[in-house]
């Protein structure tokens, strides 16, 4: 039989994850009341950790009130039990290498005690975290801790993949530059809407779209939304899945300068022009470089935001310097069609025909892409893009953000395309940067 464990939860777990307690099967799990005095101070806003905090609350607050205190409530069949743990006694050997009495150091002591104590002696204790520096810290003290791993990704490296190579024969490479559209069996694994590159053992290969049994040719010199044109075979495939009216769900992932956002941008305007959409709306989260927070912004909730949507603007004024119509018609979409839209407002919202473009997506927890995404109502697609190996976000990684699992989850799907950029467009000086720096 496994060992029977004992699950000591860290404020930033039902913060990231308000159902985490459904994760830890039949071992039980203790949540120090010092938890419960953090949540508090985070239960107000409208932020997804705000509503997280509240979700969590209320799931307590729904519990046997007399034995979450005393001996802990059975969460259900199979499963293990819950309880507060009511212990203020900041432990000596905690106190003689942590001096400091915050809470983290609190928390850490509670698990300690839980982990020396007689009751627990064929119990292990594990200290569960999404902070690395409170883990280090309860290391030292010879205690168990973990990351909260439920929604993380195994394997990352397998869904930023760049398009499939496929040994074909020269017939259906020329049957296809001459059809545009044909059908065709292999046994190689393809997902689809997976982009794939067909060589028939000569210099003529054919850039193709796999879907529904058939190979749709792609051509760069076809594509032209808004007079952006894609400078590679990456970006060609991604403005293909981007006009796609079937796809109603993209991910585009790739190092700063490949092209993520203008092209995304572009496409969408020229849906939007198309009246596909009725709106633009444009989001991503406020975490400054480096999660450097700049404190409170004047204004109405647009002026707060707008220092974060600076790429939208800017990628907006290339667009617009291409010719005057596109100025002129992007102007007046400005005042209505394209919209800036706060994460912290989108839950509750249903979006209907809408085009929606979740920018820096790696920033995302996995529980704010489920908010985002079940917004999406009739007629509306959702664009994430992102480089889940820039994350600011202090409690994320690149298997744990929530672009990551999103690729995980919708891998698959009939309506969803994932793509990479690797070519880095914007200037010489930027891709050899990122290379290098």
């Amino acid at each position: 039989m496994k060992k029977k464990k004992i699950f000591v939860l860290d404020t930033n777990v039902p913060m990231h994850d308000p159902d985490c307690c459904s994760s830890f099967k039949e071992h039980d799990i203790d949540i120090p009341i010092h938890v419960l005095t953090e949540l508090d101070n985070h239960k107000k806003g409208f932020d997804v950790v705000n509503y997280n905090t509240r979700e969590f609350t209320r799931f307590l607050d729904g519990l046997d009130d007399k034995h979450l205190f005393n001996g802990g409530v059975s969460l259900g069949e199979g499963l293990g039990k819950i309880r507060v743990i009511v212990d203020s006694v900041y432990d000596p050997k905690v106190a003689s290498i942590f001096p400091e009495k915050i809470m983290d150091h609190m928390i850490i002591s509670c698990a300690y005690r839980l982990s020396i104590d007689p009751v627990n002696k064929d119990t292990e204790v594990v200290l569960v975290s999404k902070d690395v520096n409170l883990r280090m810290k309860a290391k030292s003290l010879g205690l168990k801790a973990e990351d909260y791993k439920t929604d993380s990704v195994i394997d990352v490296k397998s869904l930023c993949k760049t398009a499939k190579p496929l040994k074909v024969a020269k017939e259906i490479v020329d049957s296809l530059f001459k059809e545009k559209i044909i059908k065709f069996e292999t046994k190689e694994l393809i997902d689809p809407n997976e982009p794939v590159i067909l060589n028939p053992g000569d210099k003529n290969t054919a850039l193709a779209v796999y879907k529904d049994g058939s190979l749709t040719l792609i051509q760069k010199d076809k594509f032209s939304p808004f007079g952006i044109k894609p400078k590679n075979s990456e970006q060609a495939f991604a403005i293909s899945a981007l006009l796609d009216d079937s796809i109603l769900l993209v991910s585009i992932v790739g190092p700063a300068g490949t092209g993520k956002t203008i092209i995304s941008l572009a496409s969408a305007l020229a849906k939007l022009d198309e009246e596909i959409y009725k709106e633009l709306l444009f989001t991503r989260t406020t975490i400054s470089v480096g999660n450097k927070d700049i404190g409170f912004l004047p204004g109405d909730v647009n002026e707060k935001i707008s220092p974060f949507m600076q790429g939208l603007f800017d990628n907006l004024g290339v667009i617009k310097e291409i010719d005057e119509k596109n100025r002129r018609k992007i102007d007046t979409w400005q005042q209505g069609e394209i919209k800036i839209e706060p994460i912290s407002f989108i839950r509750g919202r249903s979006l209907v025909k809408k085009i929606l473009i979740v920018d820096e997506a790696q920033n995302l927890t996995p529980q704010e892409v489920k908010t985002i995404v079940t917004r999406a109502g009739e007629g509306t697609k959702m664009v994430f893009i992102g480089d889940i190996t820039q994350i600011d976000n202090p409690y994320l990684d690149e298997r744990s953000n929530g672009l990551s699992y999103l690729m995980d989850k919708m891998k698959g799907q009939d309506f969803y395309s994932h793509l990479t950029l690797v070519k880095g467009e914007r200037s010489l000086l930027a891709e050899v940067a990122g290379k290098l720096l």
